[in-house]
């Protein structure tokens, strides 16, 4: 009867995996033929392919080479690394089932190891060494070396919690036992927890499969299911399905509430307060421990636009925990809503912050950041501003038709880009709106986070010569995505597909490189900052033959007069001279090879020391310039109600008044101005 059941369980396992197998080839050559039809610069299904999908694909499941033996590695390498695009092609996606089926017997024995370990103490005085990597290494974990491997990451990792509990290195050694206990069964503890959530949880290694896919077109081409199209449309609009609550990461690495808005379903069930520890989130169909979850699961649980229904578990002041059940509303994204300010009293200047293109998605109120932006700027006219700050930092785009929109309300007429899709073929995106909404001078502010739908507006205020840019350049995504069902008949499966190239007007592309502002000033971390140019599947660079004509705002020569007079008057300034020395140390650590450094308590404490010092030089560092004179222009301070949208006010208020970059753009105007009196 044993020996049935077992038969009957293999025959069933294997039904399993091909229905799996079938299926998921079904979905790649859907995906295949679409891109193939569909995309701007469609490429063959080859080795080329096969390699790049097979590396990201075991580099996601194991980056730090700990899980899979090198053994395992070279075995599934040497079968699929080049093969992967002839499966594929045929049918055969059982190679997955294969790379899955190690991965779970990798994971399982990593945790009896784990397990192990932890009933084991750890030689602290053992001389050994640790190296850190930036990029992927070669896997070279051996079957008798597995626990050696593990035991020298926790030594790392425990040393590393331990130099967090003091300043002084002294009383860290005296104390040095009870710390590490307390330590070691933390950190050991959370390791296992995290290698039972992944063995435990229903990940699915075949949409990451689909989206390696597709990210060999290009970066920006993705697999959507249903649930992630629906988060993704959403994330376009400014209202969403929300908790009504934000959260940050204390220095335990706890997740913590930060607050609470009174108008939201966590405020209203009575039960949630600042300041509560979350311990686990459950959808219903299935519960996150915090603890030992990645951050990216925990946030796919709490945002995603599917999951309606949360129930959190809760714990006050290390007391008992709770449960508390909320039902998701759809609430304003403060964070992603038009606002402004007026800067001065004698010399009036408008600032309008963009968090993004956001989008009326129904099509059926005037919702979209366009309308908004005019609405503020009807609003700042009324109080007589005599120019224009446009804060684009950190917008990482949107809706196209929304920037298309709004650079016409900035440009009289004309046209705006170019725009070339898979057959070569041009055609031209002319301003939507004859006239102006404002005629006075603007400056626009971009950093490395501005993207795509923002450098799109940017470039064609540079080339009207309507606006000065001023900040770093940009990220470099001058292409257009669209989401198209795999099936049309099912509308389950979709895919975000790169379908065309915009050109500025002039002929030239910011794609790859990105704007480059009129006006270059440097920001935090602008080194490690990724780009378009830093993935291998960017679609680069290259120009087309002007052939449009348009008529710029002003002469290109007084753009350039002002630019460098801004030039000259930042050469010595305090904040970006040392912006640039604190960039320096940040490359020093993130993007400089590391030397070895010896596996001791007084040598990761001296490294732990530098990075805190770092963070602090950041985190503490001021402008010294006097502060700006902000406040609420006259319509919107009378329509400022609740005690919130007060509190969310000032803060944003208080944030403008040291900014350095605001501070030189209201200088630009005043030259502006003056130059044309």
């Amino acid at each position: 009867m044993k020996k049935i059941s077992l038969l009957l369980f293999l025959l069933t396992s294997t039904v399993f995996f091909g229905q799996n197998s079938a299926e998921t080839c079904e979905i790649l050559n859907k995906i295949n033929a679409l891109i193939q039809k569909e995309h701007l610069r469609p490429k063959p299904v080859d080795d080329s392919l096969s390699v790049f999908v097979f590396d990201n694909l075991i580099n996601d499941l194991d980056p730090s080479r700990n899980i899979f033996f090198k053994s395992e590695y070279d075995e599934l390498a040497q079968k699929y690394r080049y093969n992967l695009d002839d499966l594929i092609l045929k049918n055969d996606c059982s190679f997955l089932s294969e790379i899955k089926a190690k991965y779970v017997d990798g994971l399982i024995r990593t945790k009896k190891v784990l397990e192990k370990i932890q009933t084991l103490p750890i030689d602290y005085n053992k001389k050994d060494t640790i190296r850190f990597y930036k990029k992927s290494f070669a896997f070279y974990l051996k079957k008798e070396d597995i626990e050696k491997v593990w035991v020298k990451k926790l030594r790392y990792q425990i040393l590393d919690d331990i130099a967090e509990t003091s300043e002084d290195l002294d009383s860290i050694k005296a104390n040095f036992k009870t710390i590490e206990q307390a330590s070691k069964n933390r950190i050991v503890s959370n390791e296992i927890c995290r290698f039972t959530t992944l063995l435990e949880s229903n990940a699915k290694q075949e949409e990451k499969l689909y989206n390696f896919f597709c990210t060999y077109f290009d970066p920006h081409t993705a697999y959507f299911s249903d649930d992630s199209k629906t988060s993704f449309v959403a994330s376009l609009s400014k209202e969403h399905l929300s908790l009504g609550m934000t959260v940050n990461l204390n220095e335990k690495n706890e997740i913590i509430i930060d607050e609470v808005d009174p108008n939201g379903p966590a405020y209203q069930t009575g039960q949630i307060k600042k300041g509560d520890q979350i311990i686990s989130i459950s959808n219903q169909k299935e519960t996150l421990q915090v603890s030992c979850a990645s951050l990216e699961s925990i946030s796919t649980m709490i945002l995603s636009e599917n999951n309606k229904h949360i129930t959190l578990t809760l714990k006050r002041n290390s007391g008992k925990s709770f449960d508390v059940y909320i039902e998701k509303q759809m609430m304003k994204d403060e964070d992603n809503s038009v606002f402004s300010f007026i800067i001065g009293k004698d010399n009036k200047i408008g600032y309008i912050k963009i968090p993004s293109f956001y989008a009326d998605l129904d099509g059926n109120s005037r919702k979209g950041c366009a309308d908004d932006v005019a609405r503020e700027v009807i609003k700042l006219q009324r109080d007589n501003i005599k120019g224009l700050v446009i804060d684009l930092i950190d917008n990482g785009g949107g809706s196209m038709e929304e920037a298309i929109k709004l650079a016409g309300m900035f440009v009289d007429y004309g046209p705006l880009s170019i725009v070339i899709d898979n057959k070569k073929e041009k055609s031209v995106i002319n301003d939507p709106f004859r006239g102006v909404i404002y005629r006075g001078p603007i400056v626009v502010l971009v950093n490395s986070n501005t993207a795509s739908a923002s450098e799109f507006f940017s470039s064609i205020m540079q080339d009207y010569n309507r606006a000065l840019l001023l900040g770093s350049n940009t990220l470099g995504k001058a292409t257009m995505q669209t989401i198209l069902p795999l099936d049309e008949e099912k509308n389950t499966d979709f895919l975000k597909i790169t379908i065309n190239k915009f050109y500025r007007i002039t002929g030239k592309s910011h794609q790859y490189f990105g704007v480059k502002p009129d006006v270059v000033l440097p920001e935090f971390y602008e080194d490690i900052y990724q780009k378009e140019s830093d993935f291998p599947t960017a679609i680069k660079n290259d120009s087309i033959e002007p052939f449009l004509k348009y008529k710029t705002y002003v002469k290109r020569n007084l753009i350039d007069k002002i630019a460098k007079n801004s030039s000259d008057r930042l050469a010595d300034n305090y904040f970006f001279n040392n912006i640039k020395k604190i960039n320096l140390k940040i490359d020093q650590i993130v993007n400089t090879p590391k030397s070895e450094i010896p596996m001791t308590l007084d040598a990761v404490f001296k490294q732990k020391k530098t990075l805190n010092a770092l963070w602090t030089e950041i985190n503490t560092f001021n402008d010294e310039n006097n502060p700006l004179d902000v406040y609420n222009s006259s319509i919107n301070q009378f329509l400022l109600g609740a005690s919130n949208e007060k509190a969310i006010n000032q803060y944003q208020m208080d944030n403008l008044k040291t900014n350095p970059y605001l501070n030189e753009a209201v200088n630009i105007i005043n030259e502006f101005n003056g130059m044309s009196k």
